[in-house]
């Protein structure tokens, strides 16, 4: 079968190089890729259409007779490529425009929680900073979170730990409009305590199996420090979700939420991502996402035993619960470089280099997010660079296997946090 992969970040190289292990497909086209998928050669082939490029996609997919298309990021579901696909009668996995409102709507998200008991902060909803203010100079409980409503590449939450904190980021979100449309709405909720954990669900709709439980480091600096990233690292399976926290997850969020999609004439289909707070072994939603996260699928994907072609033939077909989701009895850890700079402005076209001996190394493999290949030089292109990922029996192994692989690697000006995993240690 021949595949297609909307994207061009680490998570869609993940995704290529899952894809292509599968004996059923016999091409597979990313759109537009990256340098990594340019050079993984073979059954792989990168085409130059833009991930929001709907109609240039759905065109491509007529043409060259493509048998199933995987959305990766959030952008063109927002733009409603999945209902367009559909419409054309093209197998295309993720969920609807409106099912995604779930990770591109915090407000819509919010009020779905609410309307189907689904733990959460307590929010209000704001859509002009004179209201936002008054609301904050009547707030003595600090910290508060402000989030953009929309898509802001990850880095539209800020966690105001002072009042002072709170102005700066309305007035960065109503006035000087940093995160453009994204924050016309604009949702200050309670802070969560406890620690992040990430979950994923591939579902068709009423059937769901889950990923193997991650946990990712979304602060650019070293002990959750700094401005808030698109990810920085991530490692798997996470000891925080234990068997309880899981059920509790499972008889409290996922099942709720795909019942809510269901009773609201909307099944949500494809892969839903749950971010969570944990506290005391209790979980609380921090956010949805409406397909695999980016960098930890740079570690659930290498986790997973079974086919994951035939897995999301099965979802399209509703007969989830047909196949095989066996994962491997191993954990995984990847570590992101990035430019110097991210995630602010940096430079780009920085020369890559890498050393042989990483192929050297068993179960380590590169991923690539923001890079460039010309046929010859591999250069830089975007603010994460890459992922390096590591399986190996424990935890500790791979955090260690992983920043082996790290040295064999390097940029002009290469940053990554030295701390990926350490909380799970501790």
């Amino acid at each position: 079968m021949r595949v297609l992969i909307v994207g061009g970040g680490g998570r869609e190289h993940a995704l290529a190089w899952a894809v292509a292990r599968s004996e059923k497909v016999s091409k597979v086209y990313v759109a537009p890729g990256n340098g990594g998928t340019a050079m993984m050669g073979g059954k792989v082939e990168n085409v130059a259409i833009e991930a929001v490029d709907v109609d240039g996609l759905l065109r491509f997919a007529l043409d060259e007779s493509v048998d199933l298309t995987i959305i990766g990021p959030e952008q063109p579901l927002e733009a409603g490529i999945v209902d367009r696909f559909s419409g054309s009668g093209k197998k295309v996995f993720g969920p609807t425009k409106y099912a995604a409102q779930l990770e591109t709507s915090k407000v819509f998200a919010k009020e779905f929680m609410c309307r189907n008991g689904i733990p959460t902060a307590s929010y209000e909803v704001f859509r002009d900073y004179v209201s936002a203010k008054d609301f904050l100079e009547k707030t003595t409980d600090f910290p508060q979170v402000i989030k953009a409503s929309g898509l802001a590449a990850g880095k539209g939450v800020i966690v105001a730990d002072t009042l002072d904190d709170a102005m700066r980021a309305i007035d960065d979100l109503f006035e000087k409009r940093i995160f453009g449309e994204a924050a016309d709405e604009v949702v200050i909720e309670s802070f969560l305590e406890g620690e992040e954990a990430s979950v994923f669900v591939v579902t068709d709709g009423t059937g769901y199996r889950f990923f193997l439980p991650s946990q990712d480091h979304k602060r650019i600096g070293v002990g959750d420090t700094g401005k808030n990233t698109g990810g920085m690292g991530a490692y798997a399976p996470a000891p925080l979700v234990t068997e309880d926290v899981m059920r509790k997850i499972e008889e409290r969020v996922v099942v709720p939420t795909l019942e809510g999609m269901r009773k609201e004439g909307t099944p949500y289909t494809g892969f839903l991502y749950v971010g969570l707070m944990i506290e005391n072994s209790e979980p609380s939603v921090v956010e949805y996402n409406a397909r695999l996260g980016d960098p930890e699928a740079q570690v659930v994907l290498p986790l997973l035993e079974s086919d994951l072609i035939g897995v999301l033939e099965a979802s399209l077909d509703g007969r989830l619960g047909d196949v095989s989701f066996e994962m491997k009895g191993e954990a995984a850890t990847t570590v992101v470089l990035a430019s110097k700079g991210y995630p602010d402005s940096y430079e780009q076209g920085k020369e890559i280099s890498v050393e042989s001996k990483l192929e050297q190394l068993d179960n380590v493999m590169l991923f690539h997010a923001g890079t460039s290949f010309d046929g010859e030089k591999l250069t830089t292109s975007g603010g994460r660079v890459l992922s390096l990922t590591a399986l190996a029996p424990s935890l500790k192994e791979s955090i260690d296997l992983a920043y082996r692989a790290v040295g064999y690697v390097e940029f002009e000006g290469v940053y990554y946090r030295r701390d990926i995993g350490a909380k799970a240690l501790s």
